[in-house]
């Protein structure tokens, strides 16, 4: 995919940089890991960027549909305002 100038964005709960903090431009190819364990080391090793789905309260993780449907939503919010300005 990087030699297609496509973006790999891990999610992972303990990246510094959160979702809402990186520009995420399009095409880009988005890698979510189970609830449990995750994105692999060696998978999470070949992403360009890491971030975070920032919690709050007592939740620590999401199902990953449900924080698929997150950044997704938020990778086309930037996308629609980015491309508007």
């Amino acid at each position: 995919m990087q030699k297609h100038n496509i973006l790999v964005v891990g999610t992972t709960n303990t990246s510094e940089s959160n979702l809402y903090q990186k520009k995420l431009n399009l095409p880009l190819a988005l890698v979510m890991g189970s609830e449990s364990t995750g994105i692999r080391y060696l998978t999470r090793k070949y992403c360009d960027e890491l971030v975070s789905i920032p919690m709050y309260g007592c939740i620590s993780s999401l199902n990953v549909s449900v924080a698929t449907g997150i950044c997704l939503f938020e990778i086309m919010r930037q996308e629609k305002f980015y491309n508007i300005i």
